[in-house]
């Protein structure tokens, strides 16, 4: 029995993403051991999956920390080959500390170098499809989520999510919460419940949102990413920005409409859905140009 690593260490889009990778990982290796190398945040999905026998946790520990440092290359020497699907600066860092060829990423030596020159202008889940390739793995399966979709708080149906936040640092990304709360009244007026996610920093948002629509449900801060998923299952409608949970709900079949900015390129890094119409996006270049009637629209 060979033992497998799989480093994915990114944001939660980019955990998402990889989870079609995890199950064709999983399934070529179906009699060896198959760990995960990732953060802290994505522990308790990377334990739920069915595609892992571990899940190991990497605290970026600074290079100037030899103790720390020696301790993750004896960590990496103890596999047979590495998937490295961040493929960072850092990761591949990790291949050439390793002193190991049987790797697949970027890093120049590796055994399944993934030196396709287009690579940077591809979609992700091609980018990656392509890179298994070069490592033997010809399929990318529709992943079974059955283990995300079922936690969670269960809300009167039916609902559509609401997902008004996006990386603080890029507030281009975000569509301006005024125009949320006004699609959540509307939403209301239509039968459906408007529920608000995303982390504790994001509640400020939620807030604004409820003071036009009082009866919206404010979940922010309040379920894990795990409890997310269920959420976001049961849902009939999710729409957001580009950020992590709208990759989610994409993933878990739920109808979907996506807010880009000139910040981010849908080519490059659009959410996946399981079928074909199920994710619209909208990509302008200033989201403060989108009105509430052209997203409502997209519901239909």
């Amino acid at each position: 029995m060979a033992r497998i690593l799989v480093i994915r260490l990114g944001a939660l889009g980019d955990f998402v993403q990889s989870f079609a990778p995890f199950a064709a990982i999983r399934a070529h290796h179906a009699h060896d051991e198959v760990d995960l190398l990732t953060q802290p945040p994505f522990a308790e999905l990377g334990s739920a999956c069915p595609w892992f026998d571990h899940v190991l946790l990497d605290r970026r520990p600074p290079w100037r920390d030899i103790a720390a440092i020696m301790a993750l290359r004896r960590m990496l020497r103890g596999y047979d080959f590495v998937y490295d699907l961040q493929t960072s600066g850092r990761s591949t860092r990790y291949f050439h500390l390793s002193g190991r060829r049987a790797w697949s990423g970027i890093g120049r030596g590796a055994q399944a170098v993934h030196d396709n020159p287009q690579r940077r202008f591809m979609h992700t889940r091609a980018r990656q499809r392509d890179q298994l390739r070069q490592a033997g793995l010809d399929h990318l399966p529709v992943p079974d989520l059955s283990w995300l979709a079922r936690g969670g708080p269960v809300l009167p149906a039916p609902y559509a999510v609401l997902v008004p936040g996006a990386a603080a640092h890029r507030p281009a990304k975000r569509w301006p919460v005024e125009r949320y709360a006004a699609l959540a009244v509307r939403l209301h007026a239509q039968g459906l419940l408007p529920v608000i996610v995303g982390g504790k920093g994001e509640a400020g948002l939620a807030r604004t949102i409820r003071k036009t629509c009082p009866d919206a449900v404010d979940l922010t801060g309040t379920t894990t990413l795990l409890e997310l998923g269920g959420v976001l299952a049961r849902a009939t409608w999710a729409v957001g920005n580009d950020t992590g949970p709208m990759h989610m709900a994409a993933a878990l079949g739920v109808k979907c409409t996506v807010l880009f900015s000139a910040d981010s390129n849908p080519a490059l890094t659009a959410p996946v859905g399981v079928r074909a119409g199920q994710v619209r996006v909208i990509y302008v270049h200033d989201l403060a140009t989108v009105r509430v009637d052209r997203v409502a629209a997209t519901r239909a």
